[in-house]
């Protein structure tokens, strides 16, 4: 049934449907920022992490059963999980659990997402869920999973796989889809060369969101006889779903906003310029992800710390921030900041001027610094006097300057030892 007064989609169908996140990938676009992180866990938002909006859409769906498979340097994203997600009460039989790449029936890694998945088979079967729902752990959206689960069983589906439109020249990034009149699969193709549009949409193409329903049966048969193939890549988008279209019920599902009918927001935030421009977006007087929403709201491992502080208002400094979000324990003196996210316990010392930027935890600035379109990852030290984002030349002799002339700074490029898993 449909929980009327919260639009969310809670049903059986959720309660009985275990989620496996898959969170082990280092994202090598994301430049140094995954030097000691995985993908999943980097900073989002002002408080955030990019996993908390999987987690939280599981919950806020009614699916309390949830895996979390991580593999490269996974200490951050799973002291996260210990300390944010732990709510969960395990005697109702929900959980958030952490499974780490532990060589459960070979003697190596995580080979492909399906090969993760393959890994933790015994431990799907213990929970014996009727459906397991495979996401992403790098992606930034909110959407109730109830829906797609529905539409699956509705359908007849043995998989259905969650769809967007996006152009065409940004769609070799993604798999491919083509499907019939009533959302049937009949191609897809990872991460083509050239992506071909959609029936009547020119320079649009229909990607797969690496957002995955099963029937339980249909998953662990499909996973062991793929382990058997030499030849496979053992990932879901390469090798499982290809391998189903001509055998098998495979069904589209487009993700789409309840109410307008339009495509709902989501977001790769899988490159230095991407992962910017969006946290950059939710400054915006309306923006297309809303923080703010009571009904389906962001949960994370809330910090203790004390209001953010603005101090000094005399002409020439004057501590201020505008059209900026600015999270908790920051202290702002005598300083301007503007269009720009500072995470918490940001120290903004006086007379510096920050724009269009993002600013990690724990980042300290001294006084007299300049800085435009830049993002400083977490701990770094920024000298007095220093000048980034506008002069892009000098920038590239010390620091990552993206296609956008997005400057990335972080503590090593500052010749600070800062190597901890944060």
């Amino acid at each position: 049934m449909q929980n009327s007064s919260s639009g969310r989609f809670v049903s059986r169908l959720t309660r009985e449907t275990l989620a496996l996140i898959l969170a082990g990938g280092r994202g090598t676009r994301l430049k140094q920022l995954t030097d000691w992180r995985a993908k999943p866990a980097v900073p989002f938002g002002g408080k955030f992490r990019i996993i908390d909006f999987p987690l939280s859409n599981c919950v806020n769906s009614g699916i309390r059963q949830v895996g979390v498979l991580t593999q490269y340097k996974a200490h951050s994203l799973i002291r996260h999980i210990q300390r944010g997600w732990g709510f969960l009460r395990g005697e109702l039989g929900e959980f958030v659990e952490v499974l780490p790449a532990q060589q459960r029936i070979e003697t190596s890694w995580y080979q492909g997402t399906a090969d993760a998945v393959l890994q933790n088979l015994d431990i799907i079967r213990s929970h014996a869920p009727s459906y397991v729902l495979i996401l992403a752990g790098d992606h930034v959206y909110k959407m109730d999973y109830g829906t797609m689960l529905a539409a699956h069983v509705e359908s007849g589906a043995d998989v259905t796989v969650g769809c967007i439109e996006v152009p065409v020249a940004e769609a070799s990034a993604f798999g491919v889809m083509h499907i019939d009149d009533d959302g049937r699969v009949l191609e897809f193709n990872e991460k083509p060369e050239h992506p071909p549009s959609m029936p009547g949409k020119p320079g649009i193409a229909l990607a797969s969101m690496g957002i995955y329903v099963f029937s339980t049966d249909v998953l662990c048969r499909e996973l062991i006889n793929d382990s058997k193939l030499k030849d496979s890549a053992h990932d879901f988008g390469r090798d499982i779903i290809p391998s189903m279209l001509d055998r098998m019920r495979v069904f589209a599902f487009p993700f789409r906003d309840r109410e307008s009918g339009t495509q709902a927001y989501w977001r790769d935030v899988g490159t230095v310029d991407a992962f910017w421009q969006a946290n950059l977006e939710l400054i915006d007087v309306t923006p297309e992800l809303n923080l703010y929403d009571s009904e389906w709201p962001i949960w994370t491992y809330q910090e203790q710390l004390p209001p953010a502080k603005f101090v000094f208002d005399d002409d020439g400094r004057r501590g201020t921030a505008v059209d900026s979000m600015v999270a908790g324990g920051c202290v702002v003196s005598g300083s301007v900041v503007r269009h720009s996210v500072l995470f918490s316990n940001v120290r903004v010392h006086s007379f510096c001027d920050i724009s269009h930027s993002v600013i990690f935890p724990g980042v300290d600035i001294a006084r007299h610094c300049k800085i435009k379109n830049a993002i400083l990852d977490r701990g770094c030290q920024l000298p007095e006097g220093s000048e980034i984002g506008f002069d892009l030349d000098a920038d590239r002799k010390r620091f990552h300057v993206s296609e956008k002339g997005v400057v990335l700074v972080t503590p090593e490029m500052l010749g600070q030892d800062f190597h901890h898993a944060i």
